[in-house]
């Protein structure tokens, strides 16, 4: 897995996790899984509300770091908060404030990746 691959290689790995359950594929690809998933996660306990003001408060966007180290900017389109990664990509977030035991989960609709 290369960490400049596509959404179709996270999600073929993932598929492929799940139906075969090979931890040696999660071992020797460990680096990269981590990398992509802790560039969806942004630390703090943000709610929608808390997501939009920090969109309104920036004229339009707020850059937010992930614990990856990477950055992801966050906007407006219509009433949708729409995610952008460092590499142009975007995902829409279409379920809000899912309460977890640490922290808040937002559901967007494609794998942000990235540099």
């Amino acid at each position: 897995i290369s960490a400049d691959s596509n959404t179709g290689v996270l999600n073929a790995a993932t598929d492929y996790y799940l139906s075969t359950k090979d931890k040696t594929f999660v071992t020797a690809n460990k680096d990269v899984l981590v990398k992509i998933l802790t560039y969806h996660v942004v630390a703090g306990n943000l709610d929608a509300a808390a997501v939009v003001k920090a969109i309104t408060d920036g004229h339009g966007k707020a850059v937010v770091k992930t614990v990856q180290g990477g950055a992801l900017t966050a906007t407006l389109e219509g009433k949708n908060v729409v995610l952008t990664d460092e590499k142009g990509g975007k995902a829409t977030v279409v379920a809000t404030d899912l309460k977890a035991g640490n922290g808040v989960i937002h559901v967007i609709d494609a794998v942000v990746m990235h540099k």
